[in-house]
């Protein structure tokens, strides 16, 4: 009689076996996001300027290596972002990394640091709106100096002449001598003139598909990043440059200083453009 486990004891399980079928099909997460990523048509350099993670993060995170994420933390925040913007939903990957390493880590004080990242818009309308409105100021009030300056002069010289209310009639043509004064109406009635001349403005408009966009001012400034549905669409506005990175570019309708770009772009095709003021010029 033999003391000690029978050899039936020393058999794996048939559930190990499927369990490590499953892991041998199912992609790593840097596999998984490394082909979504090719899928859509995007480059590293792409997807590090629409996330603002750094391109030698999106390496590393694709050949599954989260060392240079600097905890388990950034590397899920990584994780998240990189999935959105290759449009995966990111909550399996988050999932699959957890298991990996034993658990969902403790909550930390760490959404400070993503909050950061987001864009806060500027105010610099109120300046330029201050200017405008004290040059207005400044022309009327002499016009209208002007004007009583002329009106007091001429009936200055009435009185010293002893002149009958009658001549003052006859001497009345100053409301007529302001017609011409009047401004002309400007005849042209395209698109370009009627936007703002010292602006540049762009409208995004997703009408044959949804596209995702990445949109920039002159300081390389991120004024959006984000996917762009059917129907809807996006206007930006700078001093002096927008610029454009279209996921689809075939699916874009564009409006460059409200007049409508006609490049014949390919769908699916990556486009990167810069629009300046004035008749709007490809960059």
């Amino acid at each position: 009689m033999s003391i000690g486990n029978s050899p039936e004891d020393e058999r794996p399980f048939e559930d190990d076996r499927v369990e490590e079928d499953r892991e041998e099909v199912r992609p790593s997460i840097g596999r998984a996001l490394r082909q979504a990523r090719i899928t859509a048509g995007l480059t590293v350099d792409d997807i590090s300027t629409a996330t603002r993670v750094r391109m030698n993060i999106v390496h590393a995170i694709e050949a599954d290596d989260f060392a240079a994420c600097g905890g388990d933390v950034y590397a899920r925040g990584h994780i998240r972002t990189l999935a959105k913007a290759v449009h995966l939903d990111p909550a399996p990957l988050l999932a699959q990394y957890d298991a990996d390493r034993g658990g969902r880590p403790a909550p930390t004080p760490a959404a400070p640091l993503f909050e950061a990242e987001r864009i806060r818009p500027e105010r610099r309308g109120p300046n330029w709106t201050a200017a405008m409105v004290a040059a207005i100021v400044a022309v009327v009030g002499f016009v209208a100096f002007t004007a009583f300056e002329g009106d007091s002069g001429s009936g200055t010289e009435q009185i010293a002449d002893g002149a009958a209310p009658t001549p003052s009639k006859s001497s009345s043509p100053t409301p007529k001598s302001k017609k011409p004064t009047d401004p002309k109406p400007d005849p042209t009635d395209s698109a370009i003139a009627a936007a703002p001349q010292d602006k540049v403005t762009v409208k995004v408009s997703a009408a044959d598909g949804r596209s995702w966009i990445s949109a920039k001012d002159h300081n390389g400034r991120l004024l959006f990043d984000g996917l762009l549905k059917q129907g809807q669409s996006k206007t930006f506005q700078d001093s002096s440059e927008i610029n454009l990175v279209l996921g689809d570019a075939g699916a874009i309708d564009l409006y460059v200083n409200g007049k409508k770009i006609e490049d014949d772009f390919r769908p699916g095709a990556v486009e990167r453009l810069t629009y300046t003021k004035g008749d709007p010029e490809a960059g």
